[in-house]
């Protein structure tokens, strides 16, 4: 046990992964899977495991993602690593092969494949074509490919061993604004399940659910509303699909009012599909969203910042749902 990095976690579950499977592959352009942590050992994988299982390839995402699901199909664990700016890229490759064809061959296929997509979260100064978040929304469509989205080290690292043995394909999504989070984390390999939301602070006023990159400010929310009086119910969704319904349902049963907050654009954002889902369950409440405006992110970051769902935009929604 120590402290870790988001990235760090991520990259031992890898690395112990890739020794206890001679077979299995990681494909990356752009970024090496290179991760430091202080007082720890640095973690290289190209180095450890050789060009011959951690391939640099060129800036062809559809040939990243086409490799490691032949090489599932064949039966071999396989990840890649696909920067922001090429996240949407893949998606032919996911939505139409991926995600069907353990189901065309009757789940004969099995495909322990990954798909790790960074995501910006929402950058200040990068301006329209390099801060989108919504490709979050764009995987969690497709059927037949899970989707994930962890919040801290501690998840991202149990995860990512998860998702690196289950026989779907899983979409991982990174918020690359969580990097430089740090907490204990264990030395040993563990599981976290794929298809749970976890609930991160109990209460009984309100329900307030986020994933990835929001979860920060929905604590910070959560402790300012704390501070007045509101007793919070914060909820982490951890997986988008297969998005755990239950835990959503029991906890607005009790506190019979919601609020999601998203970093995705508002129309069709996650929160839309957690609030259909406790409503098609729970009568009788009360629902709000908070989420990025639908609109490109400015290059200003004053604009940005003003757009991007923070606590005080949660803190203002909270407080008319309950008011």
């Amino acid at each position: 046990m120590a402290r870790k990095s988001w990235m760090y976690s991520v990259l031992e579950a890898v690395r112990q992964e890739m020794r206890d499977d001679p077979n299995m592959v990681w494909i990356f352009e752009l970024t090496p899977p290179v991760a430091s942590n202080p007082g720890m050992p640095v973690i290289n994988l190209e180095r450890e495991f050789g060009r011959g299982r951690v391939v640099n390839t060129g800036i062809d995402e559809n040939w990243m993602a086409s490799a490691v699901l032949g090489a599932g199909l064949a039966g071999s664990k396989a990840a890649t690593y696909i920067p922001y700016q090429g996240a949407c890229m893949p998606f032919q490759v996911i939505q139409n092969h991926a995600g069907k064809l353990r189901h065309m061959t009757g789940g004969k296929a099995a495909m322990p494949i990954v798909f790790v997509m960074e995501m910006t979260g929402q950058t200040p100064g990068f301006a329209g074509q390099h801060s989108d978040y919504e490709i979050d929304t764009y995987y969690a469509h497709i059927p037949g490919v899970k989707t994930v989205i962890p919040s801290t080290p501690y998840d991202a690292k149990g995860m990512m061993v998860s998702a690196l043995r289950d026989p779907d394909p899983v979409v991982y999504l990174y918020p690359a604004g969580l990097r430089e989070l740090i907490e204990e984390v264990p030395d040993e390999q563990y599981e976290v399940p794929l298809d749970k939301a976890v609930v991160r602070q109990e209460g009984g006023d309100l329900t307030i659910v986020g994933s990835g990159a929001s979860m920060p400010e929905v604590m910070k929310a959560a402790e300012a509303l704390a501070a007045a009086g509101m007793a919070v119910e914060a909820i982490d969704l951890r997986s988008l699909k297969p998005m755990d319904t239950e835990t959503l349902v029991n906890s607005v049963t009790k506190t019979r009012r919601l609020l999601t907050v998203d970093q995705s654009y508002y129309t069709l954002c996650p929160g839309a599909e957690v609030i259909a889902r406790v409503a098609e369950n729970v009568e009788g409440a009360r629902y709000k969203r908070v989420a990025f405006p639908d609109a490109p992110p400015p290059a200003s970051p004053e604009m940005f910042l003003w757009m991007r769902p923070n606590a005080d935009h949660i803190v203002e929604a909270a407080r008319r749902l309950v008011g």
